[in-house]
């Protein structure tokens, strides 16, 4: 590292700049954009790339050394093979402190970091009833007298008709739906149809119990007789479900009931040595004490599966990931994508060029815990450690998935910005670089862009650590200060609107 530049790894032949480069500074035979990479030998056609020593594409045509490398000079290249499974699975060493947050114990041994009445929509026709109802809540001031609930929220999408009742399409919405029904950040719940869809009740409940004085409650506006008379209906029960909900406080927990989901968004040059790793660190401390990580994006992790296949605990672990990996590299095909679609062009404008790059820095927010298990979108994780579950790049889709599939934290690394939030789940935004961090500081909890300036990453980690301690505990977020999550719910689709 030099004032300017940052070799990541001794193999490498690229460095990343750390400013704006003129010409003739730190050997730069061009301007070089901050975040971007400089040749730092000469690098012939045909020749591999290298960051972090591994392979993230291959030269176009002779680069010299002191370059501008980027996608005008360098493509998609080789990717490293599978590596053998479990060669870098090693245990995690116990904490000498077993840590606590205070959350909400619900029935089944689930703990929550939120307590919210989820006001559920079984199809798109019940939604704008949903958020009728919520708004007149809210006018009404109906949870004034309610100090314990943090509020209402509605869940509407743009589905549950015009689509079969069984195959891939109606099994994600049905698994994403049950995922919020039974989340733990809900304190009570009511479901609004309108009668007549094709996703029904008893599909999506599977046999929870429903009645009209309990904390799970059901109605249809076809039923109820109309948007007026549900509305009214549906106000008198959110009255009564406060007053449940209301009932439930905060108790210490142990930190192993903490499910934290796993994102980055808005990538940049940083984001692979600032704060992915960062949240690396502190996803390992969660392991360390027993709780669970969710590694999602699968597109965004090809080319450094074989990162993950080597800490697989075993080879049926190694298989499925591979399996979800080929099933997308048939999806693409079929509509005529590629995975190396997959970097935006925020990403680029940021540095990145490759999938191949942008998926080695994602996959750092995995940090060195063992890979324990593989698991489908929305579907409920049964075991604990570091997971991964199946998700497009797309946030708000991968996001919606993680919390069906039961997380009660999500931490958000981004690099060009991100403005978002996942109610019922508190989210962490954290920078991968100073100045994002200085212009949009409104919008983030923790800056990582110091890491560069010294910051060891181990503290970075541990302050990352605790803040998600503090938030489980109630500690607000920028994103819950600002009201984001009414929009965020954004189930994967996949199948024929018929």
């Amino acid at each position: 590292m030099t004032a300017k530049t940052l070799q990541l790894h001794p193999d490498d032949n690229i460095a990343i700049a750390l400013q704006d480069l003129k010409t003739g500074e730190c050997g730069a035979a061009e301007p070089v954009p901050k975040s971007h990479k400089i040749a730092t030998q000469p690098i012939a056609a045909g020749k591999n790339v290298l960051r972090y020593g591994q392979i993230i594409g291959m030269a176009d045509r002779d680069i010299p050394a002191g370059s501008h490398v980027h996608d005008h000079n360098m493509s998609m290249g080789a990717q490293a093979t599978r590596a053998t499974v479990g060669t870098a699975a090693h245990s995690m060493p116990m904490p000498e402190t077993p840590r606590t947050f205070l959350g909400y114990h619900r029935d089944g041994g689930r703990v929550g970091t939120r307590n919210y009445i989820g006001i559920l929509t079984t199809v798109n026709c019940s939604g704008s009833v949903a958020r009728f109802m919520a708004e007149a809540a809210e006018q009404s001031d109906l949870l004034a007298q309610f100090p314990n609930v943090d509020g209402i929220v509605p869940i509407f999408h743009n589905s549950g008709c015009g689509m079969s009742h069984r195959g891939d399409g109606y099994d994600l919405l049905l698994r994403t739906l049950a995922g919020y029904a039974r989340h733990p950040n809900f304190g009570a719940i009511l479901i609004v149809g309108l009668g007549c869809e094709v996703l029904q009740l008893a599909d999506l409940v599977k046999g929870r119990q429903i009645t009209s004085d309990g904390s799970l409650r059901y109605m249809t506006i076809q039923q109820t007789g109309g948007t007026r008379r549900t509305i009214d209906a549906g106000l008198a029960h959110l009255a009564s479900l406060a007053d449940i909900a209301n009932a439930a406080l905060r108790e210490p927990a142990p930190v192993s009931e903490l499910v934290l989901g796993m994102q980055c968004g808005g990538s940049d040059g940083y984001s692979g040595f600032t704060a992915n790793p960062a949240l690396g660190g502190a996803s390992d401390l969660l392991v360390q004490h027993g709780g669970t990580s969710i590694l999602s994006e699968t597109s965004e992790i090809y080319g450094a599966e074989h990162l993950l296949t080597a800490r697989a605990t075993s080879s049926a672990v190694a298989d499925a990931l591979m399996d979800k990996l080929r099933w997308w590299e048939d999806y693409c095909a079929c509509h005529g994508a590629q995975m190396n679609n997959n970097p935006s062009p925020g990403n680029k404008r940021g540095g990145l060029t490759t999938i191949l790059e942008k998926s080695l820095g994602a996959v750092a927010k995995a940090g060195h815990a063992p890979l324990s298990g593989v698991f489908d979108y929305g579907a409920p994780i049964t075991e604990r450690g570091l997971v991964f579950m199946d998700s497009p790049g797309y946030d708000p889709c991968s996001v919606t998935g993680q919390v069906a599939s039961g997380a009660n934290l999500i931490a958000f690394t981004t690099g060009r910005g991100s403005v978002s939030g996942y109610k019922p789940t508190p989210c962490l935004k954290l920078s991968s670089n100073t100045d994002l961090y200085t212009r949009m500081g409104d919008d983030i909890d923790i800056n990582c862009g110091d890491i560069v300036d010294g910051t060891p990453l181990a503290d970075k980690s541990a302050e990352i650590f605790e803040a998600m301690i503090a938030t489980a505990s109630g500690a607000q977020t920028k994103s819950e200060a600002q009201g984001f999550g009414g929009v965020e719910f954004v189930p994967w689709q996949i199948g024929a609107v018929l």
